[in-house]
């Protein structure tokens, strides 16, 4: 790769970006407005995913629990990925499959808001959590790329990044995590 194919990719990058936040600005200013609805209620948000996607899930829970910007009171958020031994007891005996889909049972609630990041929209445990999680009143939201795959018409919220490769798909989903969490925390009480 020489410089001239960093700067294309770059290029790419951002108009990718700048394409997809004109599109769905507002369609974020309605997901980050029922999360904060869900957690100003005392609920909570489960996300999750495979790999990058995980990542991206752990980052979302912990600017939650944690604080974005400002000072303000926890709130309650899971990334479904982070206990190695939850997550392999249930790929164990259930099937990877299930690894989220059994969390979902055991930790959402009506009202709560699930999370599912898939870059494909295919993957499987994401997929059957988000079922689970809509079977079970929760709200769901779906990050995916190219299409939105099997969450398409699945998930209450479908934040479908329209491009074909991974890491465009990963760089946008980057900034949805920030955007979110920073209109969820203009949302909550200053304390």
């Amino acid at each position: 790769m020489d410089e001239q194919a960093i700067r294309l990719l770059v290029a790419d990058s951002l108009a990718l970006k700048q394409r997809f936040f004109e599109a769905n600005a507002g369609l974020l200013v309605k997901v980050g407005g029922r999360i904060a609805e869900c957690l100003r209620g005392g609920g909570r948000v489960l996300a999750f995913g495979n790999g990058g996607s995980a990542a991206d899930a752990q980052h979302l829970a912990g600017e939650l629990v944690g604080r974005f910007l400002r000072d303000r009171a926890a709130l309650s958020a899971i990334a479904l990925t982070t206990d190695p031994s939850v997550v392999t007891a249930i790929g164990n005996d259930m099937g990877y499959e299930a690894v989220f889909r059994r969390q979902v049972e055991a930790h959402g609630r009506p009202g709560d808001v699930a999370v599912g990041i898939t870059t494909s929209g295919r993957s499987p445990n994401v997929v059957q959590a988000l079922q689970l999680a809509r079977e079970r009143g929760l709200v769901t939201v779906g990050l995916t790329g190219n299409g939105g795959g099997r969450l398409a018409g699945l998930v209450e919220y479908l934040v479908d990044v329209p491009h074909a490769e991974i890491p465009r798909i990963q760089e946008v989903h980057a900034m949805v995590v920030h955007v979110l969490c920073q209109v969820v925390e203009e949302a909550m009480p200053r304390g």
